[in-house]
């Protein structure tokens, strides 16, 4: 049973027990003034404790924040990081999910490290919440961060979005089958860009659709650019013959017919790019979804991780943040707290079978 069983954050921002006692005194007015007395006594330390931020957690028996939440982007503003906070956050705030607001704050470097290694400083502290995806696994799988998922603890899976194999529109490559065929017979005389460096979230999902398709992902040549716009433009000079990237990275090239997608790495079609088959239809028995999600300090109780999984479960149930998703092509695939933690655990085994597999292990 996940965190989520916990009455943790029942109430939503202090207002329940003030009306409540509120209209205990109307309703008892006619019982006698001791019964009046009492009840305005009652709403009176209500409101006392409302006003000191401890009136909703005192009345649902649950934890609730006492000041701001610093929600964290590990990575400069415009990013995927960044829009992920700071879309939640927005979102969160406006429905009055959470009863303290929640601040976006950015700490760019070292692809996440950085922010992680500021999140992992501030153990057992609940006002600390981070947005996060695959490069916390893959990061640390390549050596190149001192904490690991296992340093924080999960909240919740909120989305996935695929990633998508191009080519330019007068490629000879047509399906992924094709492209799976050259790999196999002369992998180094194809070129493929990725929006991150070696052992990053494009190369990994590349690596692994070409094991999936037979051929030694060790010896594709894979080409790292600083984001899927710059792996973009390298296919569209023509100086790299495909490029990964997320799927609603490519859209409007695709709609516009600049390239061609030749398959997305999802398990279902994607509703950003509904007419390009999925690897499995192509034959190729693999399945790679960016997802993201939120985490937070190492240490925190069940009922401050309950608090936090309610109201982002709440948040994703929301017109204005499936409005926002549409938008972003984001895909709902929401794991509470438990869940999120038991798909971490598969991710990172999976993914370490893929880095020793391309040399890239550390």
């Amino acid at each position: 049973m996940s965190a989520s069983g916990s009455t943790a954050g029942a109430g939503g921002n202090g207002r329940t027990a003030e009306s409540t006692s509120g209209g205990s005194v109307f309703r008892t007015g006619r019982r006698g003034s001791r019964a009046a007395f009492a009840a305005v006594a009652v709403g009176s330390v209500s409101l006392l404790l409302a006003a000191c931020g401890e009136g909703a957690g005192a009345a649902s028996g649950g934890w609730q924040p006492t000041k701001p939440i610093e929600y964290i982007a590990p990575a400069n503003t415009g990013g995927g990081w960044d829009t992920l906070a700071r879309s939640s956050a927005r979102v969160m705030d406006e429905a009055d999910l959470v009863s303290r607001p929640m601040r976006v704050v950015n700490k760019p470097g070292a692809g996440g490290a950085i922010g992680w290694s500021y999140v992992a400083k501030h153990q057992k502290d609940p006002h600390k919440l981070f947005v996060t995806s695959p490069p916390i696994l893959l990061v640390p799988l390549a050596g190149e961060s001192d904490q690991t998922y296992r340093d924080f603890t999960p909240v919740a899976r909120l989305n996935t979005e695929p990633l998508a194999y191009v080519v330019k529109a007068n490629s000879p490559f047509k399906t992924f089958e094709d492209l799976a065929a050259k790999l196999k017979t002369d992998p180094g005389k194809v070129s493929v860009a990725g929006g991150s460096g070696p052992g990053s979230l494009d190369h990994v999902g590349l690596a692994g659709a070409v094991q999936a398709a037979g051929a030694d992902a060790s010896k594709v040549k894979y080409v790292p650019f600083d984001g899927g716009g710059e792996a973009l433009t390298s296919l569209l000079g023509g100086h790299t013959d495909v490029a990964v990237a997320g799927g609603s990275e490519v859209q409007a090239l695709v709609r516009s017919g600049d390239v061609r997608a030749l398959a997305v790495s999802s398990e279902k079609r994607s509703p950003v790019l509904p007419d390009t088959p999925t690897l499995t239809e192509s034959g190729i028995d693999y399945v790679f979804d960016i997802w993201r999600g939120v985490m937070a300090p190492k240490g925190l109780t069940g009922e401050q991780v309950a608090y936090y999984e309610k109201a982002f479960r709440k948040m994703v149930e929301q017109d204005a943040w499936k409005k926002e998703s549409r938008k972003l092509g984001w895909t709902d695939a929401f794991l509470g707290s438990e869940e999120f933690g038991k798909f971490l655990d598969e991710q990172n085994k999976e993914y370490t079978g893929i880095l020793t597999e391309v040399g890239l292990r550390k």
